[in-house]
């Protein structure tokens, strides 16, 4: 007899999973303590794997994403209000984590040595932002250093496909193929992440103690009134800016449904159908819906953006590194909206952020797996508010270009 398991553990059961591992290694470090570095080589097989998989995951991903996009022009006024919708939210969502981590520092009191990191002062000049963005040489796109050339090198790739037309279509199709490989190599990866983290966090606990375990105590208080805070405040904020009180009111009579949706089964696209039955509710045109609401599924992410400012934070008190001044805010504040946003839409973009930060910084690959821990620890809260940001992104759209008339107007 097959046994039908809850779409929640469907879900989250590998995350739990990973959990467990991480539990059990951790308990294994306080057990040898020092001897538990004999379990590091395990880990960094993972490690290097990763690295390894996500400069052709992130080319291929990217890339034939843009070449399927075919009907831009057509679309333009909506994709534009859209995009800057999703940039504003996302800055927002990051500021507030900001301003979250500046209160109460997720890693505070913790001192370990996992090996040396760059500075960051290559982000201060118009030179160095240049050479962040774009390479010298083929060759050196195809390091995982140079990621954001390679994200710019990818798009260009995509629109020169989809400009290509019937010529170019041979060659998309060949992108969207190595989209697929990737992903089940990826996949097979992750089949590993178990054994991989559980060694790699007994020898963390091993070698710097217990100290480390308490930091994640700090992300999880630090992370989940945040986020609910969010969900409740701002997204009452941009609903009522853009309906005023009946649509708040319309807004969270329809939006528990797909809110539930997404908090058991931590996936947005799965929430899409919901999303759109709630949008369709409370007025929003299906022409607006129907876009804003897939296309944010994979590129609009404020709980994401949310955790990425938090992991950076995290970073920086682990390295004890400088969290203040302008430079350096605003610095996180743009890489946390690029991991929310940018990187989201590509499979697997969650890992890819955390190299993304990991590259930019300078961190050691051994900050890979602290970080990854901790998109686990908020992954339920922050899907929750990624796809429900989607709705709410499809009703400020609709206020943009239908005016602040536009719910009256459709709902005649």
């Amino acid at each position: 007899m097959k046994i039908k398991l809850p779409a929640f553990f469907k879900s989250y059961g590998f995350s739990f999973i990973l959990i467990i591992s991480i539990i059990i290694g951790s308990v294994l470090g306080i057990i040898f303590k020092k001897d538990a570095a004999v379990l590091k080589p395990l880990g960094d097989i993972f490690l290097n794997l990763l690295f390894t998989i996500v400069i052709p995951l992130v080319f291929f991903s990217i890339s034939s994403a843009v070449a399927g996009m075919s009907d831009l022009k057509r679309l333009g006024k909506i994709l534009t209000a859209m995009i800057v919708v999703f940039t504003v939210a996302g800055f927002i969502a990051a500021c507030v984590m900001m301003i979250g981590v500046k209160i109460y520092p997720p890693a505070l009191g913790i001192n370990i040595n996992l090996g040396s990191y760059l500075k960051i002062e290559h982000f201060n000049t118009a030179e160095q932002i240049a050479k962040a963005l774009t390479v010298s040489d083929f060759r050196d796109i195809m390091s995982k250093n140079n990621m954001l050339a390679l994200i710019i090198f990818a798009i260009l790739t995509g629109l020169g496909a989809s400009s290509a037309g019937k010529k170019g279509k041979a060659f998309a199709d060949f992108l969207s193929a190595g989209t697929e490989v990737m992903m089940k190599v990826i996949g097979y990866i992750m089949l590993y992440a178990p054994i991989g983290l559980c060694a790699y966090f007994a020898y963390i606990t091993g070698s710097f103690g217990t100290e480390l375990l308490g930091s994640y105590a700090r992300v999880i208080i630090l992370y989940f009134p945040l986020a609910i805070l969010y969900f409740f405040v701002a997204f009452t904020l941009y609903v009522y800016i853009a309906a005023k009180g009946p649509g708040v009111k319309a807004f969270w009579k329809y939006i528990i449904p797909p809110s539930v949706t997404a908090l058991a089964t931590g996936s947005s696209m799965v929430t899409i159908p919901s999303n759109l039955d709630a949008a369709d509710k409370m007025g929003v045109p299906r022409e607006i819906s129907e876009i804003v609401i897939p296309v944010g599924a994979t590129l609009h992410m404020e709980g994401s953006c949310l955790a990425a400012v938090l992991k950076i934070a995290f970073l920086f008190g682990i390295f004890h590194m400088d969290f203040s001044g302008a430079s350096t805010i605003f610095t996180a504040i743009g890489i946390g909206m690029l991991t929310g946003m940018v990187v989201s839409g590509i499979p697997g973009g969650g890992t890819i952020g955390e190299l993304l930060i990991i590259s930019l910084y300078g961190f050691p690959p051994e900050a890979f797996p602290l970080i990854t821990v901790i998109g686990t620890l908020v992954d339920a809260p922050a899907t929750m508010v990624n796809a429900v940001g989607d709705n709410v992104a499809s009703i400020l759209v609709a206020r943009i270009l239908g005016g602040k008339d536009w719910m009256k107007e459709v709902l005649l």
